[in-house]
């Protein structure tokens, strides 16, 4: 089901992204606004990524780029470095957040078609300038050409093409290095595989951990495919119209997880639906599978019209997350430990 609540917040660790009651809204006319995302609360390590998971619809996209502020969220906290973003503009948001990249979607229509990757990668550099101290006394073609090579790609090859000349994994990769120019400390990869074939989902995927270790980079990785999500993720945290259902480490998760709706997004994967899943998504306690307005989304808790444990109480009261075990929050009503 999904809540409000901070028990899966870890204060004290020095976390290097804090976002704490982000709320985004879009007034949509007539008086009614789209509630996108609810009050989510998130923390990021260093040398750690996070999955976001969820449905289309769910939020996932919006909160990355409300981190961005791409736009600035109605309202809420996002700090990186200990600096906070939200109430910046102008030149000093530019700044704060040159260390906070994101990889979008879709990798050809992110990329400038009339630019050649040559500068595409080098576009941070033109921006903000280029000091060959921060390189190690390099000049900035060998900067370009080293990273190009990083990302698998080779330079002499892409050097003067433009980005209709590649492909869309190609364009990706030059994506992840054009991102990875001004050395972040934190990737927002928002459905960074999701345009590609399958053989080349799995290439970017052992590309984005492999400079995650290389970079010492840290990761919020959006997506709504289950099996993405929990082999490239530490922690996962599963949303549902706009707010936070579950928190828990990705390794075991398909053992760990108690929420019903984290239940049913695991049991879309071939071989992991459990006897218990199947039945309560096709018993009689099985509740409507369409997804409610953002418009006007349910009272109390928002995954009550579709959840198969739902009570009067799951109407009248919105669950708050609480602790099930060590890194393990649930927001519901009804579960207990697994």
């Amino acid at each position: 089901m999904a809540g409000s609540g901070k028990a899966h917040l870890r204060p004290g660790r020095d976390a290097v992204l804090e976002v704490e009651d982000l709320v985004v809204e879009f007034p949509v006319g007539r008086g009614q606004v789209v509630h996108a995302v609810s009050g989510l609360d998130l923390d990021l390590l260093p040398g750690e990524t996070l999955g976001i998971l969820g449905e289309s619809g769910c939020g996932k996209s919006t909160a990355g780029r409300a981190i961005m502020q791409l736009p600035a969220p109605t309202s809420g906290s996002v700090r990186f470095d200990g600096a906070e973003l939200t109430g910046l503009g102008g030149g000093a948001l530019r700044r704060g957040r040159a260390r906070l990249q994101m990889i979008m979607q879709d990798p050809i229509s992110s990329l400038n078609p009339r630019r050649k990757v040559k500068d595409l990668v080098a576009e941070g550099l033109s921006v903000w300038g280029f000091d060959p101290a921060d390189h190690e006394g390099k000049n900035k073609e060998t900067v370009v050409r080293e990273l190009l090579a990083a990302v698998g790609l080779e330079p002499d090859v892409v050097w003067d093409r433009r980005p209709h000349e590649l492909s869309g994994g190609q364009c990706q990769r030059v994506c992840i290095a054009r991102a990875l120019m001004l050395r972040p400390r934190v990737l927002i990869c928002d459905e960074p595989v999701s345009s590609l074939d399958v053989s080349v989902q799995a290439q970017i995927l052992n590309l984005l951990e492999e400079t995650k270790e290389r970079f010492g980079l840290s990761m919020v990785f959006i997506a709504h495919d289950v099996s993405v999500v929990k082999n490239i993720s530490d922690r996962v945290m599963v949303l549902y119209l706009g707010k936070v259902c579950e928190v828990l480490p990705s390794e075991g998760m398909h053992l760990q997880a108690v929420h019903p709706y984290t239940r049913m997004l695991l049991a879309s994967i071939p071989g992991e639906e459990t006897e218990a899943d199947a039945e309560a998504s096709s018993g009689p306690g099985a509740r409507a599978a369409e997804l409610p307005s953002p418009l006007n989304p349910p009272s109390g808790c928002r995954f009550r019209t579709r959840c198969p444990l739902a009570t009067d109480l799951c109407a009248a009261e919105e669950p708050v997350l609480r602790e099930l075990a060590s890194g393990h929050a649930v927001a519901c009503h009804h579960v207990e430990s697994p």
